[in-house]
C-alpha cells in the first residue's frame, strides 16, 4: 500500500495541528473502499500507532472521510492518545466535541481517558464528565465499565466519599453492582480507600466470585497487618494465583511470622505455581528474621534456581539476610558478584559489617562507594556507618560522619541517627554528654534515643541519669516491659535495692510482665529449637544440663569465674550461680555441642543482650572445645573462636 498524504495539511486546514506525513502505512482515500474494511484498517492503524503524531495522523485520515462522528473509532483514539498521555485539553476533548451524538462507550472513554490523565481542573475531572454524560438529552446511560473507571478514579484520589458516591449511582442507575467487574473495582476502591468493612460487605454480597476477588481481599488483609483476616480468606480461595500466594509469604514475614512464611512458600512450590520476585524476597526476609543458617543456603538454591539471582531486589535482600544469619562471609561474597547495586544494597552490607562487629571493614565500603561510584548514601547508609562506629567505639570517627551527613550530602538527621550517636556516646562512657546531646535536638527525642540512653546508663551504672530517660520512656511507652527492667536492673547494679522494688511494684500495677528470656539454635537437620531461661521442657534436658555441667567445669579449671553480678536478684551467691546455669543461651550452647559435628560452628539466636556470663563462657567455650559459636542478641553478632570476641569485649 502506498504511504498516504498529509491530506488535512494539503487541503489548507489543520485542525489538530502539527499534522506531519506519518512513517507508516495508511489507507490512501478511495471512494470504492467498503466502510467495514475502511473501519478495520483505521483501527488496526490506530493500534500499530507509535505515538501522538501518528495518531493525530490516523484523525486526519479519518476526517477526511467525514467519519469523526463514529464513536468507536474516536473512543479508540481518545484511548490511544491518553496511553501517551497526551494532555485531555484541548486536543483529546475538541476530538470528543466533533461527535454530534456521543454514545456511552465514547463518553466512558472519555472518562478513561480523564482518570489516567488526572487532569488537574476541576471542570475536566472524571465525575464532572460523568455528570455531563448524564444531563445531556436524551441521557447516555452509563455502562459497567464507566463505573470501573470513576471508581479508580475514587481510589486514585483516596477519596471515599466520591467512592460511595459512585457505588450509589452503580446501584440506583440499573443494578450495575451486582456486575461482577464492578464489584471488583468496588473491592479495590474500598481498600484504597483503608475502608476493609465497606470492601468485606461487597465481598460477602457476591453471587460470584473469581481470583480477583478472593485476591484483592486477601492481599488488603495482610497490608493491613490483619493476618488472620488474610489466612482465612486464602485458605477458602478457591483459586489461588500468584499473587495470593505472595501476598501470604510477605504477608507473614511483615509481620514477624517468618516460619509461617516459609510454610507457605513450601507450600507454594509444592503447588507448581511459579515463583515470583516478590514472593522470594518475602522468603529470604523470613529467614533473616529467623536467622537460620541451614535456611539460608537452602533458600540461595532456589534463588540460583529461578535466575533472580543478579536482580537488585533480590541480591540485596539476600546480602542483608546472609549476615542477619550471620554469614558475613557468604554476605560479602553475594555483594561481590552482584552485577548491579544500588544505594540498599551498599546499606544492607554496611549494616550487616556493623552489627558483626567489623566496623573499619564497613567504613572502607562506605568509602569506596561515595568515591568510586555514582552511588550516593541515604539516611539508611549512614545509620550503618554510624553503627559500626557505636560498636567499635570510634567516638571521634562518628563524629565526623553525623556532621558529614548533613554537611556533605544534605541528609537531616532523624531521631534515628541521634539513637545512634547517644549509643555511640553512651557506650563509650560519655553518658553526660549524652544527655546534653539528646536535650539539643532539633525534634522531640522518640523511645529510640531515650532507650539508647538508658541502655548506656545500665551499662555505666548512672542511677540518675537513668532515672531522667525511663521517665520520657514511660510516658512514650508505657507498656513496653524492656524499659522498666532496664531501670530496675541500673537500681540492682548500684545496689539500691529499694528502688528496685518501686519499679518492679510499678510494673505489677500496670499489668506488665518480663518478657522471658529465649535462645534458638539448629541441630544439624536444620530444625531450630527454642530454650527458655531455667527451662526444663526440652526432650533432652537432661542430657543438656549433663553437658553443660561438664563444660563449666572443664573452664572452671582453665580459670572460668562466674560473673555473679549478671544476676539482678538480692540473693546469696550460690542462688546466682544457680541461676546462671539455667540462661538459655548456655542451655542452646549445650544444645549444639551434643547435636552438632566436631568443628561445626554453632549458631545462637537471642532475644535479649547476651550478659557478661554468658559472654565470658562462650568466649572461653569456643578455645575448650574448638568451636566458633555466633550468637546473635537484640543488639549485634559476637562471633567467639580461638577464645577471643569479635566485639573486642566492646559491646
Amino acid at each position: 500500500m502506498a504511504r498516504a498524504q498529509p491530506i488535512i495539511t494539503r487541503l489548507g486546514h489543520d485542525p489538530v495541528g502539527l499534522m506531519r506525513a506519518p512513517t507508516f502505512p495508511l489507507p490512501a482515500p478511495s471512494p470504492l473502499l467498503p466502510l467495514p474494511a475502511l473501519d478495520a484498517l483505521l483501527v488496526a492503524a490506530i493500534d500499530a500507532a507509535a505515538g501522538p503524531r501518528h495518531l493525530r495522523a490516523v484523525h486526519a485520515v479519518i476526517l477526511h472521510f467525514g467519519l469523526h462522528h463514529r464513536c468507536f473509532l474516536v473512543a479508540k483514539l481518545l484511548r490511544g492518545l491518553s496511553h501517551y498521555r497526551v494532555p485531555l485539553h484541548p486536543y483529546p476533548l475538541r476530538l470528543f466535541s466533533l461527535v454530534p451524538r456521543p454514545n456511552p462507550f465514547l463518553w466512558t472513554a472519555l472518562i478513561h481517558s480523564a482518570v489516567i490523565l488526572r487532569p488537574r481542573l476541576p471542570d475536566y475531572h472524571p465525575l464532572r464528565i460523568y455528570s455531563l454524560m448524564r444531563r445531556q438529552w436524551p441521557p447516555s446511560p452509563p455502562l459497567s465499565f464507566t463505573f470501573t473507571a470513576l471508581l479508580k478514579s475514587a481510589a486514585a484520589d483516596l477519596c471515599l466519599a466520591n467512592g460511595l458516591q459512585i457505588h450509589a449511582q452503580s446501584i440506583s442507575t440499573g443494578g450495575f453492582d451486582a456486575d461482577l467487574f464492578v464489584q471488583n473495582t468496588l473491592i479495590s476502591m474500598y481498600v484504597e480507600c483503608c475502608d476493609l468493612a465497606s470492601a468485606h460487605r461487597v465481598f460477602d454480597g457476591m453471587s460470584i466470585r473469581d481470583a480477583i476477588s478472593w485476591t484483592s481481599l486477601t492481599v488488603a488483609y495482610t497490608k493491613n497487618g490483619d493476618v488472620s483476616s488474610a489466612e482465612g480468606l486464602f485458605e477458602r480461595s478457591p483459586a489461588k494465583d500468584v499473587v495470593a500466594w505472595t501476598a501470604m509469604v510477605t504477608g507473614y514475614a511483615q509481620n514477624a511470622m517468618p516460619k509461617e512464611a516459609l510454610t507457605t512458600f513450601e507450600r507454594m512450590r509444592e503447588a507448581g505455581v511459579v515463583i515470583d520476585e516478590v514472593a522470594l524476597v518475602g522468603a529470604v526476609s523470613a529467614i533473616a528474621q529467623l536467622g537460620a543458617a541451614k535456611h539460608a543456603v537452602w533458600i540461595r538454591d532456589i534463588v540460583d534456581c529461578t535466575g533472580f539471582r543478579q536482580t537488585v531486589v533480590v541480591g540485596s535482600a539476600m546480602v542483608d539476610m546472609f549476615a542477619k544469619c550471620g554469614l558475613i562471609d557468604e554476605a560479602r561474597q553475594m555483594f561481590d558478584e552482584m552485577m548491579n547495586r544500588n544505594v540498599y544494597t551498599y546499606s544492607a552490607m554496611i549494616v550487616g559489617l556493623a552489627a558483626h562487629g567489623r566496623a573499619h571493614e564497613a567504613i572502607a565500603l562506605f568509602k569506596e562507594m561515595v568515591g568510586k561510584t555514582d552511588v550516593k548514601p541515604n539516611h539508611v547508609t549512614f545509620i550503618g556507618v554510624l553503627t559500626a562506629c557505636s560498636h567499635a567505639g570510634m567516638v571521634e570517627v562518628g563524629r565526623y560522619y553525623f556532621h558529614l551527613m548533613k554537611d556533605e550530602y544534605g541528609i537531616v538527621p532523624s531521631p534515628d541517627h541521634y539513637t545512634c550517636m547517644v549509643d555511640l556516646l553512651g557506650r563509650a562512657g560519655l553518658v553526660e554528654e549524652a544527655l546534653e546531646l539528646v536535650r539539643s535536638m532539633p525534634m522531640e527525642p522518640h523511645g529510640g534515643v531515650w532507650g539508647a540512653l538508658l541502655g548506656a546508663c545500665r551499662i555505666h551504672v548512672k542511677p540518675d541519669i537513668a532515672r531522667i530517660a525511663a521517665n520520657h520512656l514511660f510516658e512514650l511507652e508505657p507498656d513496653r516491659i524492656g524499659n522498666y527492667m532496664l531501670l530496675s536492673n541500673t537500681y540492682a547494679s548500684a545496689g539500691m535495692w529499694d528502688e528496685v522494688s518501686k519499679v518492679r511494684k510499678l510494673m505489677r500495677a500496670r499489668g506488665l510482665k518480663k518478657n522471658p528470656s529465649a535462645s534458638w539454635t539448629e541441630d544439624k537437620d536444620g530444625s531450630v529449637h527454642e530454650f527458655f531461661a531455667g527451662d526444663g521442657l526440652h526432650p533432652r534436658t537432661h542430657e543438656i544440663k549433663d553437658t553443660l555441667e561438664d563444660l563449666l567445669g572443664k573452664l572452671k579449671l582453665e580459670g572460668y569465674d562466674p560473673v555473679l553480678s549478671s544476676v539482678l536478684y538480692d540473693i546469696n551467691d550460690n542462688e546466682k550461680e544457680k541461676l546462671l546455669k539455667g540462661h538459655s543461651e548456655k542451655l542452646a550452647l549445650a544444645f549444639g555441642l551434643l547435636t552438632t559435628g566436631a568443628g561445626d560452628t554453632i549458631r545462637i539466636v537471642k532475644n535479649l543482650r547476651i550478659c557478661e556470663d554468658c559472654h565470658l563462657v562462650m568466649r572461653l567455650a569456643s578455645r575448650a572445645v574448638n568451636r566458633e559459636i555466633v550468637v546473635r542478641d537484640n543488639m549485634r553478632f559476637h562471633h567467639f573462636k580461638d577464645g577471643a570476641c569479635s566485639c573486642g569485649e566492646f559491646w
